[in-house]
């Protein structure tokens, strides 16, 4: 029989329900059995006193890189699992461009069986829209799907072939799934590094114009809107690329969205100095963009907060600023970024910020958790709003350590990460 587990005299956020007060949560047998003010502790059940502490649905990022199979050097599904629950989340999105990428039913079940081996976060994997993600032909959706993925994209090569792209829009609605895309047009970016402006001409780099992320953009919510089917935009970081997908929402278009915490924070001037691991694809971009993203963020146009957790080696980030790898480590510094930096400013508060990491994610992609309501599955995140820590990748449990966010002093900080009723972390 699995353990109760009372959480006490929490703060509960809970956007999927309007809850936002001090109460009693109880899980029993792997999901919340209640929820409300003075619930007495059943027999033998662990009593946690959550007093000043934020009791909230788990985190789920839809957005992570594990690199398994064929980068373990850089991490592993059971580094980013483990990764993921020092982070505060429960669940994790894998991407499928691995070395061979996740575009079969064969290679979906590998990752869900190694996922629960680790018994941490829940691993919920992604197919490929096209076979080996090379953009001419569909993969087996059907049969991926009844395999265990929950989505489908490219990501990393975005479809540039439209044809294809319906195609998957159409195909996906059978089995109720969202198409992920990278939203980048290649002909305008490919062999380019960072964003284009007056600092990459100074510095020598061949820039990348926000154009080739909203022509994309463009093309997938028209496609979208011409077939119903269900989109998602990664990484969303310019102004006029939020304002599109704010509109295509007001028309009904079926889109989410979401933002990155690296581009919600760090503008193109992380780059001086040839900085790798500022080196991101989208890359960061001007303030004015920043800002708008933040504005998306706030206002619901983007959906869902993912971090993109993109581990590199520390010799590949050594290399030329040209021949680096583009990414960095999120999953264990986003709750600290996010409520110093987009809460503690006043861009969102609290209540948006766990329906941005929590709720939204979980609609988005159609997954369980999401909400504390009776009967849901007992994910919980309890984070800790003052902790005042600074970032040490040294301390990472992802293999990895490439991060612009070193040194940097954060408030708030996961206490505690529970995964079907059972602590899988705490601090």
């Amino acid at each position: 029989m699995r353990a109760k587990t009372l959480l006490k005299g929490g703060h509960v956020v809970d956007p999927s329900q309007g809850l936002d007060e001090i109460l009693d949560v109880l899980l029993a047998d792997g999901i919340v059995a209640s929820i409300g003010k003075g619930i007495s502790a059943p027999e033998n059940a662990e009593v946690i006193d959550c007093s000043s502490l934020i009791v909230s649905p788990g985190l789920i990022d839809v957005h992570v890189h594990l690199r398994e199979p064929g980068e373990e050097h850089k991490e592993t599904i059971a580094t980013g699992a483990q990764a993921a629950v020092a982070g505060g989340f429960t669940a994790i999105c894998a991407m499928p461009n691995t070395d061979p990428p996740i575009d079969d039913p064969a290679a979906v079940g590998f990752v869900v069986a190694e996922g629960r081996k680790v018994q941490a976060a829940r691993v919920y994997p992604v197919g490929c829209i096209s076979v080996q993600r090379a953009g001419e032909s569909l993969a087996p959706i059907g049969e991926m799907v009844d395999a265990g993925a929950v989505a489908i994209t490219d990501d990393g090569n975005p479809v540039m072939n439209s044809g294809l792209m319906r195609l998957a829009l159409e195909y996906a609605q059978a089995f109720e799934i969202p198409v992920v895309d990278h939203p980048e047009d290649l002909g305008l970016s490919a062999g380019r590094h960072m964003n284009e402006s007056v600092i990459s001409t100074r510095l020598g780099l061949a820039g990348k114009p926000n154009a080739a992320e909203e022509v994309h953009i463009i093309r997938d919510l028209l496609l979208a809107e011409l077939t119903g089917g269900q989109i998602h935009l990664q990484h969303v970081s310019t102004q006029f690329g939020v304002e599109l997908i704010r509109q295509a929402k007001a028309r009904g278009v079926r889109v989410t969205a979401e933002a990155s915490p690296h581009h919600l924070v760090l503008t193109e001037a992380a780059v001086e100095g040839y900085c790798t691991d500022a080196k991101m694809n989208p890359p960061l971009r001007t303030a004015d963009d920043m800002a708008a993203v933040r504005a998306g963020l706030a206002d619901g146009s983007l959906d869902v907060i993912a971090t993109d957790h993109a581990p590199h080696h520390y010799d590949e980030k050594e290399a030329a600023f040209e021949d680096a790898p583009n990414g960095l480590v999120g999953l264990e510094t986003a709750v600290g970024i996010i409520m110093t930096n987009i809460v503690g400013e006043g861009v969102i508060d609290v209540v948006t910020m766990i329906d941005r990491m929590s709720c939204g994610p979980a609609r988005a992609f159609g997954l369980s958790g999401g909400t504390l309501s009776e009967g849901a599955v007992a994910d919980v995140t309890v984070i800790d709003p003052r902790l005042r820590w600074t970032v040490d990748p040294s301390a990472f449990q992802s293999r990895s350590q490439n991060t612009p966010f070193a040194g940097w002093e954060l408030t708030g900080a996961p206490h505690r990460t529970i995964v079907g009723g059972r602590t899988v972390w705490a601090r």
